[in-house]
């Protein structure tokens, strides 16, 4: 019997690690699951650190086009879940009927709907190492637009395990630093024949805050597609990663049970 799949996509400053203990929840419901990183990614965080310039040529385009491939090569049409960046993603494949339902959980905004401005105070040109074209967090940035909502001892757990730097050609592609958007940091929403789509905010989120998601989730507001938004209260941007992040994906997995998709299809 074949399970359904889930694809994970993570997002900007933070390693496909990020996802593990999802993978290891869905898994134990029967869910078929791949976290791929992004092109060029090593296998740790530490690793990227050390060698991070396999990334600093990333944009959206080829991040767009990397999941949408992975997500094209199951038999089964796969669950899309992504944060942040990812959700971005995870909105436009499923808005191009790539994938049976998608989560954006707090998802950098589509279709116009403003960069926050903590995006562009991260990072500005003259903040760029032109040398590996990334930009990186510091721990204490880290903690002030990420990871805000949890202690600083906690946040610097986090920031050890999982954060990454981010490939300046990414951020200019989403806006920062007052650069026109890319192309595909877009969403149909229209198709009222894609699949669900979930969409996540944390409201103490400083990085995509909670009216950020709202915003992008009334642009959906016309469609007759399935498309709901959950608000968790007292949850940041590190949602997916903090202590809290088993409410967040068990609210997720019974949404999906609610709209018939689980990890083994029933007999029938």
């Amino acid at each position: 019997m074949n399970r359904t799949p889930v694809v994970f996509i993570h997002g900007a400053w933070v390693h496909a690690r990020s996802w593990e203990s999802w993978a290891e929840r869905f898994a134990s419901r029967g869910f078929l699951v791949v976290t791929p990183g992004w092109p060029g990614e090593a296998a740790i965080a530490r690793e990227v650190r050390k060698s991070p310039e396999t990334l600093g040529g990333i944009g959206l385009d080829a991040l767009t086009d990397h999941y949408a491939d992975i997500v094209r090569s199951f038999d089964v049409s796969p669950v899309i879940v992504g944060h942040s960046v990812g959700g971005l993603i995870a909105q436009h494949l499923i808005g191009a009927n790539v994938g049976r339902a998608a989560v954006a959980i707090a998802p950098t905004p589509v279709n116009g709907v403003p960069l926050p401005a903590p995006w562009t105070r991260l990072w500005t040109p003259d903040q760029a190492d032109t040398a590996d074209r990334l930009v990186s967090l510091s721990p204490e940035q880290f903690h002030e637009v990420f990871a805000n909502a949890v202690a600083a001892e906690e946040s610097d757990r986090l920031f050890e395990r999982y954060v990454v730097p981010a490939p300046r050609r990414l951020l200019t592609d989403l806006g920062c630093a007052d650069a026109d958007r890319s192309p595909r940091a877009v969403a149909d929403i229209a198709n009222v024949r894609r699949g669900p789509l979930l969409l996540i905010s944390g409201q103490e989120d400083r990085l995509v805050p909670d009216s950020v998601t709202r915003a992008v989730y009334k642009q959906y507001g016309d469609s007759t597609a399935v498309t709901d938004l959950k608000q968790f209260a007292d949850r940041a941007h590190s949602l997916v990663i903090d202590n809290g992040w088993r409410f967040v994906a068990d609210y997720v997995l019974g949404w999906l049970d609610e709209r018939g998709i689980r990890g083994q299809p029933a007999e029938g």
